[in-house]
């Protein structure tokens, strides 16, 4: 398998992120996975609701075979789209508003952010989404191959000092295995108001099985159809930062 860029992905390397494997990998995390005290309605949210949109059992406590989950049954055969790190989730109950016939998978650990969508998927009664309160690579592990059809990846934690490049998403560790789970030809959207952040994205993705969809500057300054601008988006453009726009095909 060969990536746009000339490089190919080692199948052992491919094969180390299958969800065959069931002893437990040592990842580090780093980021928050709560913030400020949750109000009385998100707590609730969280007691009742986050349990009925799991996805399966993905933790390893629950799940220590690492049985794959059965994604015809979970969105009855439909299409499935991949949101990594929703925030508060607005974008994520939008598509899935715009796209009923599509299933959405959102992968988060923040839980002040997961309360926060469970809240906007009340509020919308959209039914085609399920929510991952836990890290994107624990995910990856119990995804079958190529059941992916697009992945968002919007604003992520850019990691600003140099040192901590290497915990960004754009790296091997979650690229090789996100490049597993995406079949051909699906789409991943990548939105960064970070200039070195964009540098990092078109280095790397690129080696990891994906090409770069654009073809002149418009392509990456101007948001996709059916863009949502996020309440993050909107302080980016405030503090006069550039979104850029990113999109790759699986090759």
């Amino acid at each position: 398998m060969t990536a746009s860029g000339g490089l190919s992905i080692p199948v052992a390397m491919m094969e180390k992120h299958a969800h065959t494997a069931t002893v437990r990998p040592v990842r580090n995390f780093y980021g928050r996975r709560r913030g400020h005290h949750l109000k009385d309605s998100q707590e609730r949210y969280l007691a009742e609701d986050l349990v009925a949109l799991s996805p399966g059992p993905v933790g390893w406590t629950e799940n220590p075979s690492r049985a794959p989950l059965d994604m015809d049954a979970l969105f009855d055969g439909r299409e499935v789209w991949l949101e990594i790190g929703f925030g508060g989730g607005e974008h994520m109950v939008h598509q899935a508003g715009l796209n009923p016939d599509v299933g959405i998978i959102g992968c988060d650990p923040y839980i002040n952010g997961v309360a926060m969508l469970l809240g906007n998927i009340r509020k919308t009664g959209v039914t085609n989404l399920r929510v991952h309160p836990g890290d994107v690579r624990d995910l990856f592990d119990l995804l079958p191959r190529a059941s992916i059809s697009r992945a968002f990846l919007l604003y992520p934690d850019p990691w600003p000092k140099v040192r901590h490049h290497r915990r960004r998403f754009v790296t091997p560790e979650h690229l090789v295995p996100l490049a597993r789970v995406m079949h051909l030809g699906a789409e991943l959207r990548v939105v960064t108001d970070i200039p070195n952040y964009v540098c990092q994205t078109l280095q790397q993705v690129p080696r990891h099985g994906f090409h770069w969809l654009a073809e002149r500057p418009g392509d990456w300054r101007t948001p996709w159809q059916n863009w949502l601008s996020t309440r993050y988006e909107q302080k980016a453009l405030r503090a006069g930062r550039v979104p850029h726009y990113l999109r790759f095909v699986r090759v």
